[in-house]
C-alpha cells in the first residue's frame, strides 16, 4: 500500500487573487464613483428647494400668529427667537438656527417686500451668486 503525501493546507490568498480583487474594485470605483458624486450634488439642490419651502411655511405661520411678516431688520432669525417688537410670537417656528443655513453653508436670504411675492426666501446656490445652473442654480419660494 502506497501512502500519499497530502499537500499542506494553505491559509490566505495568493498575490494573483489579491490583484484580481483590487482590479475589480478599481473598475467599480471608476464606474460608480462619478455617479455617486453627481447624485450627492443634486441632493444638495433638492435639499435647498425643500428647505426654502419649510422656511416659507414657517414665515406664513408666524404671520398668522403675529399679523405680519418679520421686517428686514428682524430677518429670518425671528423664526427661531422672538423679536422685541412682536408680542404675539408663539414660536419657535423652526427647530434651530441651523435651519436658516443652506446646504452650502450660506444663510438663506430674505427680502420683504419681495420681488416675486410678499416675501422672498432664497439661496443663490453653490456659487453664492445670482443666476447659474446645476448646483449654482438659485432656489426660491417663487
Amino acid at each position: 500500500m502506497k501512502i500519499r503525501k497530502s499537500l499542506p493546507l494553505r491559509n490566505g490568498f495568493t498575490l494573483l487573487e489579491l490583484l484580481v480583487v483590487l482590479a475589480i474594485l478599481g473598475l467599480l470605483a471608476a464606474i460608480v464613483g462619478p455617479q455617486v458624486i453627481k447624485y450627492l450634488g443634486s441632493s444638495r439642490s433638492e435639499t435647498a428647494a425643500v428647505q426654502v419651502k419649510n422656511v416659507d411655511a414657517a414665515l406664513k405661520l408666524l404671520r398668522l400668529d403675529a399679523g405680519r411678516y418679520p421686517s428686514a431688520q428682524e430677518g429670518l432669525q425671528a423664526l427661531v427667537t422672538q423679536p422685541a417688537g412682536m408680542a404675539d410670537w408663539h414660536g419657535p417656528y423652526l427647530p434651530n438656527a441651523a435651519a436658516l443655513t443652506d446646504p452650502w453653508g450660506n444663510p438663506y436670504r430674505y427680502a420683504v417686500p419681495g420681488k416675486h411675492g410678499e416675501v422672498d426666501v432664497y439661496t443663490l446656490g453653490s456659487d453664492n451668486a445670482e443666476g447659474g445652473s446645476g448646483e449654482a442654480k438659485d432656489h426660491g419660494n417663487w
